[in-house]
């Protein structure tokens, strides 16, 4: 597995010493002052912040067609055009081990919630740039994968184009590189391993129904419709 340029750190608050019978002075930075203010919002998302955050993302997920090994060969899955909300969920299941992937697990856990924000508004502008119109339904799949579809409840959540999930923590998985979307729903089905498989309820229980080739065959059919994910070419060097 390729190397990642390590993330520089952002600055935390400076801390100071309590005077006696004094209160604490107010931590530095915008997030800390909020926090001390009880009530006050979270700085909001930015892309530019993420702009050398994402040095570490982008040897993977810019590069068209590049692969991964692990747990198979596969290629790596398209971020751009996925909902922030989406990004940012998933980096904190691979942060708290609810997505068993070593290196993204690894690099999630090096983010702050605010990092993750950033990183996530970053790459939901970039696939805005390069987002196409999409049918409001699919195309009808053939009647063999139309039963699996209908039996996995599939456009319950994903919607009936499979670019409009019904809630935005949820992914668009239309146009997705076929063979990571069967390695993704295969690892909804793995139990009790410590390094491969992903821990959610709903999806563990709508593949557990499947054989391999049945979720290969949508796997397939996903894959190959109309989708507004990207993976759009940039340099490490900017």
């Amino acid at each position: 597995m390729k190397k990642f340029i390590a993330l520089l750190a952002i600055v935390g608050a400076s801390t100071a010493v309590h005077a006696q019978n004094q209160p604490a002075p107010t931590p530095q930075g915008p997030t800390a002052a909020a926090a001390a203010a009880g009530s006050g919002p979270a700085p909001a998302a930015s892309p530019r912040a993420a702009d050398k955050l994402v040095a570490m993302c982008i040897g993977c997920h810019n590069i068209p067609g590049y692969q991964s090994s692990f747990p198979e060969v596969h290629k790596v899955p398209m971020i751009a055009g996925q909902s922030a909300k989406y990004i940012v969920a998933s980096l904190q299941q691979y942060k708290k081990g609810e997505r068993k992937h070593p290196t993204m697990r690894g690099i999630a856990a090096s983010l702050s919630d605010q990092e993750m924000n950033d990183i996530a508004a970053y790459y939901e502008q970039l696939g805005k740039a390069h987002a196409k119109e999409v049918p409001a339904t699919a195309e009808k799949a053939a009647d063999d994968v139309q039963q699996l579809l209908t039996r996995g409840n599939c456009i319950a959540c994903h919607g009936a184009n499979f670019n409009q999930p019904i809630d935005p923590s949820y992914p668009k998985i239309a146009g997705q590189h076929p063979d990571y979307l069967f390695v993704a729903l295969k690892a909804y089905q793995q139990q009790n391993n410590l390094h491969v498989g992903r821990n959610n309820a709903i999806m563990a229980a709508q593949v557990k129904q499947f054989s391999p080739a049945e979720l290969k065959k949508m796997a397939s059919y996903i894959g190959n419709l109309p989708g507004q994910l990207s993976t759009p070419a940039q340099s490490r060097f900017r």
